[in-house]
């Protein structure tokens, strides 16, 4: 564990599933910074939505940064707050179902620039 704790970090991921190691390295950061002890807050937007559709083991693995349906479960156990941006979730054609099973709420990009305001740290993949 870090000495360094209590910080806010605002992990954006806007890749989408062509980019296995993107999208499988942002959700590993926020999951680390969260058992670092660290309030993490997890924006998806632009292609980024898609990755809370996929719904099989190994059907995205990144390289050294692991698979991402591993990841989306640990998401959903964690405390970590996320934000789905309506905007790009609409124009893939997601409604709220796709916010089942984590705690996550659509925002729009004001969100995105307040999180980041607030944030000691801002990862973007």
């Amino acid at each position: 564990m870090s000495i360094i704790t209590d910080n806010k970090v605002l992990v954006n991921i806007c890749s989408g599933l062509k980019s296995k190691n993107k999208v499988t390295l942002g959700l590993l950061a926020a999951l680390t910074a969260e058992n670092e002890g660290h309030q993490v807050i997890l924006f998806l937007d632009g292609n980024g939505v898609n990755i809370l559709n996929c719904k099989t083991a190994g059907e995205v693995v990144g390289k050294g940064s692991g698979d991402l349906y591993e990841h989306l479960e640990n998401l959903k156990n964690s405390n970590i707050t996320i934000y789905v941006s309506e905007m790009s979730a609409k124009s893939r054609g997601y409604n709220n179902t796709i916010l089942n099973g984590y705690k996550a709420e659509f925002a729009m990009p004001n969100v995105l620039i307040e999180e980041s305001i607030k944030a000691d740290c801002v990862l973007c993949y």
